[in-house]
This record gives C-alpha cells, structure tokens and sequence, in this order.
C-alpha cells in the first residue's frame, strides 16, 4: 500500500517505539519521510496541526516519560502553561515531543499503537 502524499515521520534513531514504527511502515509499503526529532524538531505548524489531530489535547505531544520534560518540571507546571508555550517549548526541544510523531495529509499520529496506525493508514 501507498499514500498520495508522504508522511512526515520524526523520530529518535534510539527509541523503541520509533523503530517499530518504521518497521511498520515499510512492511505496509508506505511512503515516508525520516526527520531525526533532536536536531529537527516538528515546526509550529506541525505542532498546530498535531495538536488538531489529537483533538486539542496538548498535553498526548508531550513526552512525559523524558528527562528533559522532568528536569523542566513540566509536570508540575503544565496546567499553567499556554498553547503558545507549550508549542513554542516542543518546537524548541524535539526531546519534549512524544515520538514518534506522524504527520500525514489527514492525519496525525503521536506514539506507536499498531491498531492505531493501521486504521490510519487503511493498512
């Protein structure tokens, strides 16, 4: 299976997640292209349009599981944080964004769920 218009897939070469992911892809055959999320973060447009994707749910771009997110003490002040921030934050540090991070024409995905995926794609 191909898509008409390549998806943008930032990942860190070191993740799990990232890998299976890839793996993923190209078993199905989909086209994508391979950005490395600590040296090129997604844009503030990706960002936004991430952000639609998941329903306004800012907090699914973020990962809360990272060393950066816990030595910033996000958790703490995450609910006083404003979108502009927070993207300006994930924009500036690609190790504050959840990976992998899938950005396709209709849609987006953060993080690796096979079932998730599958039904984007149509695989």
């Amino acid at each position: 299976m191909t898509t008409r218009a390549p998806v943008t897939l930032y990942i860190y070469a070191n993740c799990d997640s990232c890998r299976r992911a890839v793996k993923w892809l190209r078993a199905h055959g989909i086209t994508f292209i391979e950005k490395p999320i600590r040296e090129t973060p997604p844009s503030p447009a990706e960002l936004r349009a991430m952000l639609r994707h998941q329903g306004g749910a800012l907090r699914k771009l973020f990962n809360t599981s990272g060393r950066d997110y816990r030595a910033l003490g996000l958790g703490e002040k995450f609910a006083s944080l404003s979108e502009a921030d927070a993207l300006a934050l994930l924009a500036a540090n690609g190790n504050l964004v959840k990976r992998p991070f899938a950005l396709g024409p209709v849609f987006g995905l953060v993080g690796f769920a096979e079932a998730e995926w599958a039904r984007a794609f149509g695989a």
